[in-house]
């Protein structure tokens, strides 16, 4: 078996691959795309971290190609539709950086404080400035954490060793669980008001992009200081330029960047500025933690078959692939579905396999739900191996059950969430041996395709509203590819799903929402 480690990669990776007889190993990094095209067919395991693009182009040369493994979380860098469709494993490596991405935060949240970076510049510029960067304690200052997962747990505890006082916002974290964290939870709108520091801990998602806005950082606390070692995109950086050259923020520092190299900037201008390229997993023991976990993940996939931390394929044995696989993957999306229908804390999940695929192991496809459930609210950090820890961790309770018949399909999967807000239902089927449909969505019954951007709207069952729909979207040059609607003939209400061909943006739900006879329009990627 040939590996191809094309980023950089710390020695203690590569040498689990050179101590293992049947694994060969190639180190060709700073490829171009071309290059990598050229020689990818050759390799049965490819090793990546940020730099290398593994496009469709990338896979469609890659013949031999069995997995990709990323030493690091982000896989932004890597066409995964393709891979799977290709039938290539993607691993990341979740766990490795938390520690240091945290220690970042911290650091940057006191270099910022302490005006350390300025300080340094001018002293060696042989100057003396001690009244000029007057800094400030964070000893008993707020801080207010967006987000509260693995690395947002690990700021509040160094926060509260320092002795801050730590609140956070996590619409998907019930309050009990921020309570047993020793983290008091509040509204985002209290959060701004009240925090001294506000630090993200968030992935980028279509909700969290751009979501630190002119608006946002005005409703901050004047003098307070926000820092982003997440990911780049989420904080506007010309609104934060704005905000931080008025004086209303007292400073900021970013070690991400909506474009990454960002090249000079305007922010770096500013004497309450300050930023690194990137640097929250930067330290030897981070990188050599992930390169061993990939190193040892790839290895064990290539010769034994052992899946470990695999973001798009279910551990399934080989006996039973050919038949499972189809409901994972409308099991997953089912779960995607889920959680794209709240918008707070999933308390409980309870999941009914009905008919024929209750006779299997329904393990793999309640780790497929749970990843779907989960994903579009943490992105990369989640994947089949720790889906069910993450939501166990996260104080949300599974319950599955088994039904042996099934009225009017072979096989059947009911999805119950329970959230903050109330109860939502899905159910699916397979039609065929592989062509997933959602059947139910709460009151409404139809049969729907669970792929591609969907715009879910509800709306009066009256002649003339799906009319007014075709003629929004078609005035925003979105175009429809398929329409399913589900009916309450009793309520005279419909749920119409309409496949589009880019995803709407806010823009297009404001001016759908505001047609007469339409109760709500919705969002959906699936």
């Amino acid at each position: 078996m040939r590996v191809l480690v094309s980023d950089d990669l710390s020695d203690l990776g590569i040498e689990i691959f050179r101590e293992t007889p049947e694994i060969e190993v190639d180190i060709n990094t700073g490829l171009s795309p071309e290059d990598l095209k050229t020689i990818i067919g050759q390799y049965h395991g490819l090793v990546i971290r940020s730099a290398t693009k593994v496009t469709d182009e990338v896979i469609a040369a890659a013949e031999n190609l069995k997995v990709i493994g990323r030493a690091g979380i982000g896989l932004d860098n890597v066409d995964i539709p393709a891979a799977s469709r290709r039938g290539i494993v993607v691993m990341n490596t979740p766990e490795g950086n938390s520690v240091t991405t945290a220690e970042h935060t911290v650091a940057m949240m006191m270099a910022l404080s302490r005006n350390i970076p300025e300080g340094t510049l001018s002293l060696k510029q042989g100057k003396w400035e001690k009244k000029k960067l007057l800094g400030r304690e964070i000893y008993n200052k707020t801080l207010g954490l967006i987000g509260v997962g693995k690395i947002g747990r690990i700021v509040a505890d160094r926060a509260r060793g320092m002795k801050m006082k730590v609140i956070a916002y996590d619409p998907y974290l019930r309050p009990e669980t921020l309570d047993e964290l020793d983290v008091v939870p509040v509204s985002f709108e209290e959060l701004l008001k009240r925090a001294d520091y506000v630090s993200i801990h968030t992935p980028r998602t279509d909700e969290t992009t751009n979501l630190i806005n002119k608006e946002i950082l005005t409703n901050m606390k004047k003098g307070a200081m926000l820092v982003n070692c997440a990911r780049g995109g989420i904080v506007n950086e010309d609104d934060l330029y704005e905000a931080l050259k008025s004086g209303h923020l007292g400073g900021a520092a970013l070690d991400v960047f909506a474009s990454e190299p960002p090249g000079h900037m305007k922010l770096m201008d500013l004497p309450n500025f300050i930023c690194t390229p990137h640097l929250g997993a930067s330290t030897r023991e981070a990188q050599d933690n992930v390169a061993k976990d990939v190193a040892e993940q790839i290895v064990a996939y290539l010769l034994h078959g052992t899946v470990k931390n695999a973001v798009n394929v279910p551990n399934i044995g080989p006996e039973l692939v050919n038949i499972l696989r189809p409901y994972a993957s409308l099991a997953e999306k089912m779960g995607s579905l889920q959680a794209q229908l709240v918008d707070s804390g999933i308390l409980e999940v309870e999941i009914n396999y009905a008919g024929k695929v209750a006779e299997y192991d329904i393990t793999p496809l309640t780790t497929a739900t749970l990843k779907g459930l989960l994903t579009p609210i943490l992105k990369d950090d989640v994947n089949y191996v720790n889906a069910s820890f993450v939501a166990s961790d996260r104080g949300i309770k599974v319950v599955e059950s088994k039904t042996k018949t099934s009225e009017d399909f072979a096989s059947l999967i009911k999805l119950w969430v329970k959230s903050m807000e109330g109860l939502n239902i899905v159910s699916g089927t397979i039609f065929g041996k592989t062509l997933p449909r959602i059947l139910r969505l709460n009151d409404f019954y139809l049969e729907a395709i669970p792929e591609g951007h969907i715009l879910m709207i509800e709306n009066e069952d009256v002649p003339g509203v799906i009319g007014l729909i075709s003629t929004v979207l078609g005035k925003y040059n979105v175009n429809i590819s398929r329409m399913h609607v589900g009916q309450q003939k009793a309520k005279k209400q419909n749920v119409v799903l309409l496949t589009t061909s880019v995803s709407v943006n806010e823009e297009v739900l404001e001016a759908i929402c505001g047609l007469e006879g339409v109760f709500s329009a919705r969002r959906i990627e699936l």
